[in-house]
Parts: C-alpha cells; sequence; structure tokens
C-alpha cells in the first residue's frame, strides 16, 4: 500500500503559486518526494535589484525566479548551502551593484547571452538540475495598483509592502497596471495539475499579486487539482494589519471564490516571545485562530514553524521576515492530508 502512495505521489502534478521565501519553503520540502513540480511566481516585484533589472535592462524582476531555482536545485545537502549562499550572495559594495544579489545578475547575463528571458529560466533550470520548473505567472512588465480606505492610491510593490503612508490602512483592492495575461505556460500547468498550493507569502504582494492576473483565478477554478492555502505565520503592517485567520480567508474571497478550496493550512505552534517582541516593532503580530466550524473547506492545524531565525544579508536593503514555516514539515502535511504517502 505504501509503495503504490508513493507511485501516486511521484506521478501527482503539483503546482506552487506565490514567490519569495514563503514559495522556496515548501519548493525545499516538496522536491524531496518528487520531480513533479511547477513554480508559478508573481512578477510585481519592483523594490531592491528588481527595480535596477525593471529600468535598466528592461526585464521581468527575477528574485522570485532565483529563490525557487534554488529551492528546487537537484544537489547534495552540502552544495546545496554553499549554492544558495552564492545565488543568495548580495554584494554590499561597488558603485551601481549594491544591493543586487549575484543569482540576479547571473539569470541577466544568460537573458543576455540567449537573447529571452524566457530561455534563460529554463536553462538555469537545466544548469540547476532542478526537480520541475520555474515559470513566471505573467510574461507581461506590469506593477501592482493598490486601493486604500481612505483612497489613497500607491502603484508599485515595493510602496505597498514598505509603506511611506499609513501601514494600518486596509487596501480594499489591488490590481496590475497595465492588465497582465497569464502566461499560457502556466495556464496549461494549473489545468493538468493534480494539487495546487496556495502561499505563503505576501499575501497582497506575492500572493494575491498572481492571482489579479487575468486568466489565473478562472483557470485554477476550472482545474480538477485539490486546492490547498497555506496561511501566514504573522500579520503584517501595510499589507494585513490586525488580520485574523479569518480575514486572510474574507480578504482572499475577493480575488479567489474560497469555496474552491479544500484545505487551508495553519500553524498551532507557539512562537518564541523574543521574536514576536521584535515584530511588535514592527507593529506586526501572531495570526490569530479565529475559524468558524463551518468553514466549506478543512481547517489543518500542525506545527508548521521552522526553529531557524533568519538573519538579514549585508546590503540588504529590504525588509525581510526572521520566522518561517519549516519546509519539511510543510510537504509532509501536504502529502499526508492528501494521502500520498
Amino acid at each position: 500500500m505504501v509503495g503504490e502512495m508513493s507511485k501516486l505521489l511521484k506521478a501527482a502534478k503539483i503546482v506552487v503559486i506565490g514567490g519569495g521565501t514563503g514559495t522556496y519553503s515548501v519548493l525545499s520540502g516538496l522536491k524531496e518526494y518528487t520531480r513533479n513540480i511547477t513554480a508559478v511566481v508573481s512578477m510585481t516585484d519592483s523594490g531592491g535589484s528588481a527595480k535596477k533589472e525593471r529600468d535598466e535592462w528592461g526585464l521581468l524582476p527575477s528574485s522570485d525566479i532565483r529563490k525557487s531555482l534554488i529551492a528546487l536545485a537537484d544537489v547534495s545537502k552540502q552544495n546545496i548551502l554553499l549554492l544558495r549562499r552564492l545565488f543568495q550572495y548580495r554584494y554590499n559594495q561597488g558603485e551601481g551593484v549594491t544591493g543586487m544579489t549575484f543569482g540576479n545578475l547571473f539569470l541577466v547575463a544568460l537573458t543576455d547571452l540567449l537573447g529571452s528571458q524566457e530561455k534563460a529560466i529554463k536553462k538555469a533550470g537545466v544548469i540547476l538540475r532542478i526537480k520541475g520548473r520555474v515559470l513566471p505567472v505573467t510574461l507581461d512588465k506590469v506593477n501592482l495598483l493598490a486601493r486604500y480606505t481612505d483612497g489613497t492610491t500607491i502603484i508599485g510593490e515595493h510602496f505597498i509592502d514598505e509603506p511611506d503612508h499609513d501601514g494600518k490602512l486596509a487596501i480594499t483592492s489591488l490590481e496590475t497596471r497595465p492588465k497582465a495575461m497569464i502566461n499560457p505556460a502556466v495556464k496549461e500547468a494549473i489545468l493538468q495539475s493534480d494539487i495546487i498550493i496556495i502561499g505563503p507569502g505576501g499575501f497582497y504582494t506575492t500572493i494575491i499579486a498572481n492571482l489579479v492576473v487575468k486568466g489565473v483565478v478562472d483557470t485554477i477554478r476550472k482545474s480538477q487539482a485539490k486546492k490547498i492555502f497555506i496561511l501566514n505565520l504573522m500579520t503584517e503592517y501595510g499589507q494585513t494589519f490586525k488580520f485574523s485567520a479569518s480575514k486572510f480567508i474574507l480578504e482572499l474571497n475577493k480575488y479567489f471564490p474560497t469555496e474552491h478550496l479544500d484545505y487551508v493550512l495553519m500553524n498551532n505552534a507557539p512562537l518564541p516571545a523574543k521574536i514576536l517582541k521584535y515584530y511588535k516593532e514592527f507593529q506586526a503580530e501572531a495570526v490569530i485562530d479565529d475559524f468558524p466550524t463551518d468553514t466549506p473547506f478543512r481547517v489543518i492545524r500542525s506545527d508548521l514553524l521552522s526553529n531557524k531565525v533568519v538573519r538579514k544579508e549585508k546590503g540588504d536593503k529590504l525588509k525581510r521576515s526572521l520566522l518561517r514555516h519549516d519546509s519539511q514539515k510543510i510537504a509532509e502535511l501536504c502529502i499526508n492530508v492528501l494521502g500520498l504517502i
């Protein structure tokens, strides 16, 4: 029976939708079980090195692509640590490259050599021997536009994620400018998938940023795949200030009808008091579980917390989260919930 389930797992086509460190955690865990993974990543990053890629080279932002490529890289555990450090290496000196990562510059150079960013991403996957593939959710060059309860309009992922305005304000709507169309390869992957995992990550700037691309939600709805949403560990000033678990779902429902979800995964392990105190300085707190008993999806509560605390790198000018989901715990829970092992 275990052997049969293992075959089912290897045959199952998994699509992970998101970007950033949340998707990195999910992919890192899943690749230990299967190669049948497609990472669909957001293309609206506009801060840090993304600004340079957009403004100076006219390219799609590649930070989320880089992170997903490294997460899926098929190398020994010893080498993956060095490879990750290399591709995450951020220059902290040198005019014009401060704040850039080696991995992003690698992808820029590969694009120049091959004449196409799509070809560069695919070739990078071959070079890194990734277990699966990485696809931009759209090939269109766009920005995010957010509207807030006070009527304010903000353009640019970076200014939504790290606000100069009052970060307590709620976002009433999110869209891309100009309108973005789903990457045809992404559409095909979603329609053929058996499992779709959405999140975790920056709720509006990573998760909803994918869902507002025209064609994504309709394609997910048409897919016969089992659909899983992974809740964030923490709220975020500027995006999800004071959000509870049910508030996350209520907001998600504005963009993606949540009756189509099969499972919602939520961490129930206590978060370290010292780290919570640090987050409080940035007006962030642990997401409170206030789910009612009658949800259209099954809520799975489990210890999903990584015991590693992330430290900020030199040259990194952007805000980063310290707490992360544990890649192995997420993968095992997804697989067990779906009965694949």
